[in-house]
């Protein structure tokens, strides 16, 4: 499924009893990064114009020196995004490219991620600074016959099979959450 982002994103308000059912099924825990992602805006449309945001364009860096761009879309009715991700070797190339292109910088997402890898998935644990504590689950298999309704019954299966108490679904992205936007 590539080119294809399918996940479910939950509040988490403990992470303790999730991690342990996690442990307990195999899954292997990565070290913490730091993740500052620069969302911008774009000058022939405005991406936060639409009564519900549906597409970003976000630059990434971490604390290992690794950078990349990011586009996702999400079309209407749909629970999974189309996402376009290639890694960056000159950062601040990239930077000021969309800046001389007049793509200005909207807003900034800091982040802690513990990435966890279980089978086909990626487990996220994400505190945002001013947004709070998340977890998200991500299907990362590129099996050319999985479907998104196929990868999104996938992740509902496993995640009621981990039987674990879990906050709010949450629908949007942390870019909508700093920004105040429900959608």
């Amino acid at each position: 499924m590539r080119y294809i982002e399918v996940e479910k994103k939950y509040a988490l308000p403990d992470a303790e009893d999730l991690k342990a059912k996690l442990v307990n099924r195999g899954a292997k825990a990565g070290d913490p990064t730091n993740q500052v992602d620069s969302y911008h805006n774009a000058p022939h449309r405005d991406f936060t114009e639409p009564e519900a945001i549906s597409e970003w364009l976000r630059v990434r860096t971490d604390n290992e020196g690794n950078a990349s761009i990011n586009y996702k879309l999400w079309p209407a009715g749909r629970a999974h995004a189309d996402e376009f991700e290639s890694s960056v070797g000159d950062v601040e190339a990239i930077r000021r490219m969309l800046e001389a292109l007049g793509f200005p910088p909207l807003v900034t997402v800091n982040k802690t991620r513990e990435a966890w890898t279980l089978d086909d998935m990626e487990i996220a644990f994400d505190h945002v600074e001013g947004a709070g504590t998340f977890v998200e689950f991500e299907y990362k298999a590129e099996e050319a016959e999985q479907t998104p309704e196929g990868a999104l019954a996938y992740l509902d299966q496993f995640i009621a099979e981990l039987d674990v108490e879990l906050g709010e679904q949450i629908k949007r992205g942390y870019p909508h959450i700093l920004l105040g936007r429900q959608r």
